[in-house]
């Protein structure tokens, strides 16, 4: 690993969508990008090397679970997550405030931080800006999140206004903890719910931290895709030009596609591990329920043009009856494929921003969804 600064640049443009790299000493980063999420120091039914085999260039980790189990202390005694997860690209950690706010119980917020109950033990523990950071620095990743409140929607102006502005001091305070680290960065997260005056405010008072990056959060929390868009469009012109953008927790491929066209440049989603354990495909020829008794018979694979072998070689057949018996099997190739066809569609992005032609692709990509999705009505 050499001790080459943090850089993003950007290679290509296609109205707002853009393609680029990040480029850090643990490797570089093709956007846009998606991250697959090891959320426990695993992505869930893959093996590191067919993560990156995939063509991933970093994936996510996750504060709040980590710091639970195994322990951040723990974590660095052991060499980091990098040689604890056999995963030598870059890495991405969240701050750990949105698994605050949904998993655990008896929380407080206050000036200070967060106060809350593991909800695996009830053990008591407090987050504060710096500590998030802190304990991120004893995993040893490569981009770090500010520690922020991010609300569910729908909710209300003064409960919304109120998160963002505790977020905008938490994000100073972040900045100040993590300092200058060379070849890392830390990352802003935009907060402001559904309300475009406030994703504005945030977004501005974020850049003038001049952070090597920012991030939209509060989305893909379940407000409609319109919603989420319009966010998109409300925030991003106020984010500097030449920094990575970042959209948390989204999302479907459609979602992505939007966000993309909107001028994000990086995601992570559980959606495609989750979705493959519970017997759910993404192809390019749609979402295919491998649940389904219609496959049962069905000796064709889930794309026979793939290069993933999970979705070349094995018949929706033989899918289905592993999906049907419960096997871990299934879930393993179900994942694989999952992940393979998100990389698939992240790479078919950026040569189709790179050609000019991004519209003519989201184009293809839907009309190709759009023709299974016909065809399996009328069957």
């Amino acid at each position: 690993m050499t001790a080459t600064a943090f850089g993003f640049s950007l290679h290509g443009r296609d109205g707002a969508a853009r393609t680029g790299e990040i480029t850090m000493p643990r490797g570089t980063i093709r956007t846009p990008a998606f991250m697959p999420v090891g959320t426990a120091a695993t992505v869930k039914a893959m093996y590191a090397d067919q993560v990156r085999d995939l063509g991933a260039d970093v994936v996510l980790g996750n504060t709040y679970h980590l710091m639970l189990r195994p322990g951040a202390e723990r974590m660095a005694r052991l060499g980091g997550l990098h040689a604890f997860m056999q995963w030598n690209g870059p890495i991405l950690t969240d701050s750990g405030g949105f698994q605050v706010m949904s998993l655990s119980a008896l929380r407080k917020i206050d000036e200070d931080g967060v106060t809350f109950r593991s909800h695996i033990d009830g053990t008591a523990y407090e987050m504060s800006p710096e500590r998030s950071i802190e304990i991120q620095g004893l995993l040893g990743s490569d981009i770090q999140m500010q520690l922020d409140e991010c609300v569910r929607l729908p909710a209300e102006r003064t409960e919304i206004e109120k998160a963002m502005h505790l977020s905008l001091r938490w994000a100073e305070r972040c900045r100040v903890a993590f300092g200058e680290q060379l070849g890392k960065a830390m990352f802003g997260i935009v907060q402001g719910g559904d309300l475009p005056d406030l994703r504005v405010e945030s977004a501005r008072a974020l850049a003038d931290l001049d952070l090597k990056g920012y991030a939209i959060g509060g989305l893909a929390v379940g407000e409609p895709q319109a919603v989420m868009f319009a966010m998109i469009e409300a925030t991003a012109p106020h984010l500097p030009e030449g920094k990575p953008r970042y959209l948390m927790g989204v999302g479907t491929p459609d979602d992505i596609l939007g966000a993309v066209a909107r001028g994000i440049d990086m995601f992570d989603c559980v959606m495609p591990t989750r979705a493959g354990r519970h017997g759910l495909a993404y192809t390019r020829h749609g979402r295919v329920n491998l649940r389904n008794a219609r496959w049962a018979e069905a000796k064709e694979p889930l794309d026979e043009a793939s290069t993933c072998p999970a979705a070349r070689d094995y018949s929706r057949a033989y899918l289905h009856h592993l999906v049907r018996s419960n096997e871990i099997l299934g879930m393993m190739l179900l994942t694989w494929n999952n992940l393979a066809y998100y990389q698939d569609l992240m790479a078919g992005a950026r040569a189709a921003i790179r050609d000019g032609r991004y519209a003519d692709y989201c184009a293809e990509t839907r009309e190709g969804w759009a023709r299974a999705e016909r065809s399996t009505a009328e069957a």
